[in-house]
């Protein structure tokens, strides 16, 4: 996933870039778990709640996708 994150993209952008269709397994278990590892941040991290939340990577994620080469 992290290797797909071009810029800020939506949860659907990265759904559709991923090939995936099942939202609730992708947000629980792809896009907290990013979250939560630090590799992934909200654009809008004061609002959690907001209808168009947005995603970017951090500096670990992209070392990380560096790494990987």
């Amino acid at each position: 996933m992290l290797k797909r994150l071009k810029g800020e993209m939506s949860r659907s952008e990265l759904m559709i870039a991923l090939g995936l269709k099942d939202e609730k397994h992708f947000r629980i278990h792809d896009l907290q778990t990013a979250l939560a590892l630090g590799m992934l941040e909200m654009t809008l991290p004061d609002k959690p709640n907001s209808r168009l939340p947005k995603y970017r990577l951090t500096q670990a994620g992209h070392g990380w996708v560096a790494g990987r080469g």
